[in-house]
């Protein structure tokens, strides 16, 4: 019997909208996604929503994120002309409509200042486990980890580590996520075994979507949430 499927809207829907945009999240919230996946990164004493560690990708500036000024960052905007929302601005948008899966794109005070404001907002009323931190820098999750074991966290990997799901699980992860190209039956089964869920990223083919679903994945990243909520 196939578990239940958790879809997250991979940087809020950026198959319809800027990633990591307010408009990618409301758009996220609108088709349905249960959890909402976006990237924080520290710069200026603010933590803002962005994958690259440079603004040339997203933005009409160039340079690295973590040189600018808060004042200058306020300024950017990306090519449609959306600007960058910090965390605060982001789940004051959601309001608790959706589960939230922040990725910690930065290190070196990344975890701590996450962690402060997920204070504020569980204080207010946020349940706990309506968040996840997950990250590919595994030190800065550990961290992260220590600072707030009340809130699940979810290990990245590119790859298939040595010992299956066994990182994860000493980690502390509730999650394992891994790139689909990567998935098989054994390591959804060993995530299992350790009582993990196995997430996968990043989904918009229907035909990948149902093969997944069938070898039972508990979840999937999506530019296009709809797509996999159909699946």
């Amino acid at each position: 019997m196939l578990r239940p499927l958790t879809v997250i809207g991979h940087r809020g829907a950026r198959g319809h909208a800027p990633e990591n945009s307010l408009l990618a999240l409301d758009t996220g919230i609108r088709l349905g996604a249960q959890y909402l996946e976006f990237d924080v990164q520290l710069a200026a004493g603010e933590l803002w929503l962005l994958h690259d560690l440079t603004v040339d990708r997203t933005t009409r500036s160039k340079g690295l994120l973590s040189t600018m000024s808060a004042a200058r960052i306020r300024a950017l905007r990306d090519k449609s002309g959306e600007p960058l929302p910090t965390l605060r601005e982001a789940l004051d948008l959601i309001e608790n409509r959706a589960g939230v899966n922040i990725e910690l794109k930065s290190w070196g005070g990344c975890a701590a200042a996450v962690a402060e404001v997920l204070r504020e907002y569980i204080n207010e009323g946020w349940p706990a486990e309506r968040f996840q931190v997950s990250s590919f820098h595994h030190p800065e999750l550990w961290e992260f980890h220590q600072l707030m074991p009340e809130v699940p966290i979810g290990m990245l990997v590119c790859g298939v580590p040595l010992s299956w799901a066994g990182e994860a699980a000493e980690l502390g992860a509730s999650v394992l996520s891994v790139s689909a190209e990567f998935v098989d039956a054994q390591l959804i089964a060993d995530a299992h075994a350790r009582g993990l869920q196995l997430w996968v990223y990043t989904v918009n083919d229907r035909k990948q979507l149902r093969a997944l679903r069938a070898l039972g994945v508990d979840g999937v990243f999506s530019d296009y949430p709809e797509r996999a909520l159909k699946a």
